[in-house]
C-alpha cells in the first residue's frame, strides 16, 4: 500500500517565469482599465504641454528645500502674530450666537444700503434733524445698542488690564 502524501511540493520558478508572470499579471490590469488609463494618459499630457507638470515635478524635488523656507517663514513674528490673531478671532466667534451673526450681518447690509442712498441725496443734516432722528425708533435702538456694546467692551478691557 502506498504512504499518504503528507507534503506538497512548491513548484520553483525561475526568475524569468517570475517576470513573464508579473508581466501577464499587468497586461490583464492594462486591458481591463483601458479606458481610466488612456484618459491619465490625456491628463498628464495636457500637464505636460501646459507646463504645470514640469512645475510640479521641480516642486516635488526640491521639496525639502521649499519645506525648510516654508518652515522659515512660518516662525516669524508677523506670522505667528496672524495665526494667533486667527486663533483668537475663531475663538471669539464660537462663543457668539449664529444667530446674532445672522441678524448683525443682515443689519448691517440693510445700514450700508441706506447709508449709500443717504450720500446720493447730499442732504445736510443739522441739529434739528439729530433730535428728531433721537425719537426714531430703528435710531434709538442702534444707540442702545452702541451703548450696551461700549458698556461690554470697557467691562472686558477692565478685567483683562
Amino acid at each position: 500500500m502506498a504512504e499518504p502524501i503528507s507534503k506538497v511540493a512548491e513548484p520553483i520558478l525561475t526568475e524569468n517565469e517570475i517576470q513573464n508572470q508579473a508581466l501577464e499579471k499587468v497586461l490583464q490590469d492594462i486591458t481591463k482599465n483601458i479606458d481610466g488609463i488612456q484618459e491619465t494618459i490625456k491628463l498628464l499630457q495636457e500637464l505636460h504641454d501646459s507646463g504645470i507638470l514640469e512645475g510640479v515635478t521641480s516642486l516635488i524635488e526640491a521639496k525639502e528645500q521649499i519645506a525648510k523656507i516654508v518652515v522659515g517663514q512660518s516662525l516669524r513674528p508677523p506670522v505667528t502674530n496672524a495665526i494667533n490673531n486667527a486663533m483668537a478671532a475663531a475663538g471669539m466667534i464660537t462663543e457668539i450666537n449664529p444667530e446674532t451673526t445672522k441678524k448683525m450681518t443682515e443689519s448691517l447690509t440693510k445700514g450700508i444700503q441706506k447709508a449709500e442712498e443717504g450720500l446720493q441725496l447730499n442732504k445736510k443734516v443739522g441739529l434739528f434733524d439729530l433730535l428728531k432722528l433721537i425719537k426714531d425708533p430703528d435710531i434709538n435702538r442702534v444707540m442702545r445698542f452702541g451703548m450696551d456694546f461700549l458698556k461690554g467692551l470697557g467691562e472686558g478691557l477692565k478685567e483683562k488690564a
